[in-house]
């Protein structure tokens, strides 16, 4: 049988694109509605929008310099998601973490991403996992730091760097929707126990990928979900 071929597109982020790269009435229209979507996004599964945030169409709007209808837009695509509850047009609410949602999500994550990164595997290559070494790099010099935002963007980017590398992009989409239902929860827990005691599973992973051992990639993901998700019950967010 023929090796799959390293797979060139990079891993589809919600940070890839910048929202506002030229004035607003210049931006064709599906282009702004794809990076105002990406921007908001960025911010739930970073936690820059915490648990108990207020959001409103306008405010976001006015924030973004863009007008609410990409907005409005971005929100429902969100709602969809589970990310936001859209009670008015002035009260969008992130929903709350119940324990019966609490293990839909845990269960979902352990079912999806460690079969992502199985499935990825093949396809990344020595500049891949160079880039890996280099991100994960990053997120130790946050968890030194305590910087939560760092920590919480490069753990994002590092996960979806290796999911990314394979070309179907399903499997992620569907993994980037729960993200964006746990990523302000973890940026509460975070803030409450700090970066200091925090454990990189994610030194395993990569040498996981060097070694092009599937079983033990899987279990490194695994294991990292298992370690964000337990602060999470630990600290009854």
């Amino acid at each position: 049988m023929q090796s799959p071929r390293p797979h060139k597109p990079e891993a589809r982020t919600p940070s890839a694109r910048p929202v506002l790269k030229a004035p607003r009435d210049t931006l064709p229209p599906e282009l702004l509605r794809a990076n105002v979507h990406a921007e908001l996004s960025r911010r739930f599964i970073t936690g820059k929008v915490t648990p108990g945030s207020t959001l409103s169409t306008r405010g976001l709007a006015e924030e973004l310099g863009v007008s609410q209808t990409p907005v409005r837009e971005a929100l429902s695509r969100l709602a969809a998601d589970g990310a936001v509850q859209i009670r008015s047009k002035r009260k969008i609410v992130i929903p709350p973490m119940t324990v019966e949602r609490f293990g839909d999500l845990l269960r979902c994550r352990e079912l999806l991403e460690p079969e992502a990164a199985i499935m990825a595997l093949p396809f990344i290559d020595a500049k891949r996992l160079t880039r890996l070494k280099q991100v994960d790099a990053s997120i130790g010099e946050a968890l030194k730091s305590g910087d939560v935002n760092a920590y919480m963007q490069g753990n994002f980017n590092f996960h979806f760097m290796i999911y990314g590398a394979q070309p179907r992009s399903t499997l992620n989409r569907l993994i980037e929707t729960l993200w964006l239902q746990f990523g302000p929860y973890m940026r509460v827990v975070y803030g409450r126990v700090g970066t200091a005691n925090l454990v990189d599973q994610h030194q395993a992973a990569i040498r996981a990928i060097g070694a092009r051992d599937a079983k033990r990639l899987g279990r490194a993901i695994l294991l990292d979900i298992r370690d964000g998700m337990r602060l999470i019950a630990k600290t009854r967010v």
